[in-house]
């Protein structure tokens, strides 16, 4: 039996020709892609710095897990082998849960969860069957993600400032674009493949790199109505609310009396 690590062992195979560009390096252009999410988690620690400060073991933990998804999908398109395909979905997989247990409203939690140590352990002990059957991965992943979006939808009916709901629909408009590259390379990759365009797959790494721009900062927004009440948060924009093009941050306004 060829050992996990060879090349070609993955269960799964993207539209891309293998080799066609370089000798070692399976997927090309679906390896180079994945520079977009080394350079994702600096910026938003730059940009969202004053939250960092507030809450740095949420903020640092969910930077390092996506440079780690970075490096595995980048490895697993390097070799395409059956252990870059694991631990690419465990990434993404523990990442979304990292994000449900640090993000979550504590209002969302189930009835019989009584404090966030509790929810971690509930979470972990889900993730946990990404061992016992990887098979599993895919479920837990669309079912972390559409509930990730129902509670952000949830919050969006509680809240007025144009600004979020702005800041929510371009995550949207880009969430659907990456979702649309992913499935198409995926489903009708005969089609691509006949007119020689298999690189959807690679504009998927960079449009949901894009979405996590829009993304983290509205999440932490919510968390920092919940987590940092002595601050006011704020959505801005940089370098400036004027630019055509601008990238989302939060920003924690002095602290304010309650009434």
């Amino acid at each position: 039996m060829p050992s996990v690590f060879t090349y070609l062992t993955s269960e799964v195979d993207c539209c891309e020709g293998n080799f066609e560009h370089s000798e070692v390096i399976a997927e090309y252009y679906n390896t180079i892609s994945n520079v977009s999410f080394f350079l994702l988690f600096p910026i938003l620690l730059y940009l969202n710095h004053q939250y960092v400060q507030q809450r740095p073991l949420s903020a640092y933990s969910l930077s390092i897990m996506l440079l780690l998804i970075g490096i595995f999908s980048t490895y697993y398109h390097l070799t395409l082998s059956y252990v870059g395909q694991l631990l690419d979905e465990l990434s993404i997989l523990w990442t979304l849960a990292l994000t449900y247990t640090f993000w979550i409203p504590k209002c969302y939690f189930p009835g019989f969860i009584k404090n966030r140590t509790q929810f971690v352990c509930l979470v972990g002990i889900a993730t946990l069957m990404s061992f016992i059957q990887p098979a599993f991965n895919a479920y837990l992943l669309n079912s972390i993600s559409l509930h990730l979006l129902y509670l952000t939808s949830q919050e969006l009916k509680k809240c007025s400032n144009p600004r979020v709901h702005r800041i929510a629909a371009s995550m949207v408009m880009w969430w659907v674009l990456a979702i649309s590259c992913w499935l198409s390379d995926k489903w009708f990759c005969g089609f691509w493949q006949r007119i020689n365009f298999c690189y959807l797959h690679s504009f998927w790494h960079v449009l949901i790199s894009i979405t996590l721009l829009y993304c983290c900062p509205l999440f932490i927004y919510f968390d920092s109505r919940y987590e940092i009440p002595a601050f006011e948060p704020e959505l801005e924009y940089w370098p400036s609310d004027s630019w055509p093009i601008a990238l989302p941050y939060l920003a924690l306004r002095t602290p304010y009396k309650r009434c």
